[in-house]
């Protein structure tokens, strides 16, 4: 029988460099971690979204204003259940519409690349050492943590949202999340070269992506030419995408300007044409706008009850909901609106046009001093606010 053990000298000396070791190893995980400066102050309480804005109101005064960040492929003020989320540079504060105080903040050491709002949560995304793939969904009501995600991502990006999915889309890559920031697809260069051939078309600059339901919409430059890639939102395997249908464009600035559930609209040339998910051409109009942007594109967007929308940056254009095809054409726009008593509200130069989007005529406008501003103007309705995003500035009118 063997004697009791004993610890040497030797081995007391041996532990405690092994315990060092891994106080520093852990101190080390600690100081890099991007979590670590970070501070969420949660609402005092949970957040009621006000009643919402169901008349057309006769006047507007301006109410309260914010500077916030202007982001790529956040053109309009992002709201959700009622509460305007409001991000700056190493933040994203969220806002009560009616008397402009902040209701819950998160602040970090890292740079916000996007901002996206589905599920009644707002989703940030954080430059960190994997580029933008640090997600954080905080619950829009409560100001609390929800979930996270972290994983390799392109470094310059640009918000991609539906009302079921945020994402994000990269020249290199595209990927979309579900609500528990599991991500449902990825398209273009993947982190898993142990996985071959699962890409269906390597090499190709992504210029363009809209998400719908089960639809996802991509355009992309290719050795062989420019494409529209229409594709499912949820394929099986979320590395593996699995294609409706490819069709070849002419111009390679085209991109995609409007998303139904079954159909997509690419600004092509001075043309506007729509393709149905099986690539078959639905509808062809000389418009005479265009997207004519090289590069990474994100249309100025937004949707109505009866028609889907773009601005061009002149000029709003209506599409009919499901097959795309161009209703109407809105030369005085100063971009894209909302809908409102069932009409639609449209910024224009003086005010905000009101207008029968059945006929496209404007009823009367509503006076707006936006004193020496002359660029962009999108809508959003918060409650009974309707909120304009001017630039780098928020503007809450009542």
């Amino acid at each position: 029988m063997s004697g009791p053990l004993r610890r040497t000298r030797g081995d007391l000396i041996a532990s405690a460099a092994i315990t060092g070791v891994s106080l520093l190893a852990v101190a080390g995980v600690w100081a890099s971690a991007p979590i670590r400066s970070s501070e969420l102050i949660p609402a005092e309480s949970e957040f009621t979204s006000p009643a919402p804005l169901d008349t057309v109101p006769q006047t507007l005064t301006e109410a309260w204003s914010a500077p916030t960040l202007d982001l790529p492929g956040v053109h309009r003020p992002v709201i959700v259940d009622g509460l305007v989320a409001v991000p700056e540079e190493q933040a994203v504060r969220g806002v009560d519409p009616t008397t402009g105080e902040t209701v819950w903040s998160y602040t970090r050491d890292l740079e916000l690349c996007s901002l996206g709002g589905a599920w009644g949560r707002v989703v940030t995304t954080w430059r960190a050492g994997n580029g933008c793939g640090d997600v954080v969904s905080i619950d829009a009501e409560t100001g609390r943590y929800h979930r996270t995600r972290s994983a390799i991502s392109p470094g310059e990006v640009a918000a991609v949202t539906s009302n079921d999915r945020v994402g994000t889309i990269g020249a290199e890559r595209l990927e979309l999340w579900r609500s528990d920031l599991v991500r449902t697809v990825e398209y273009g260069e993947v982190e898993g070269i142990q996985e071959p051939d699962l890409q269906p078309h390597p090499g190709c600059r992504l210029t363009s992506a809209l998400t719908r339901s089960d639809l996802l919409a991509v355009t992309e430059n290719c050795e062989d030419g420019t494409w529209l890639r229409l594709q499912e939102a949820s394929p099986e395997q979320s590395r593996e995408p699995e294609i409706r249908s490819s069709v070849q464009l002419d111009s390679p600035t085209a991109r995609l300007v409007a998303l139904g559930g079954s159909a997509a609209a690419v600004a092509d040339g001075p043309a506007l044409i729509s393709y149905s998910d099986e690539g078959v051409e639905l509808h062809r109009r000389e418009a005479g706008t265009t997207a004519a942007e090289e590069g990474l594109f994100s249309p100025v967007t937004a949707d109505l009850p009866h028609h889907m929308s773009w601005f061009d940056g002149e000029r709003l254009v209506l599409f009919s909901p499901a097959e795309l095809e161009v209703r109407h054409v809105f030369e005085q726009a100063l971009g894209t609106g909302v809908a409102v008593g069932g009409r639609l509200l449209l910024p224009v130069e003086g005010g905000i046009a009101v207008i029968d989007w059945e006929n496209g005529e404007t009823l009367h406008t509503i006076p707006v001093d936006r004193g020496e501003y002359r660029g962009t103007v999108t809508l959003g309705v918060a409650g009974e606010t309707v909120v304009e995003k001017r630039g780098n500035t928020l503007h809450a009118l009542r």
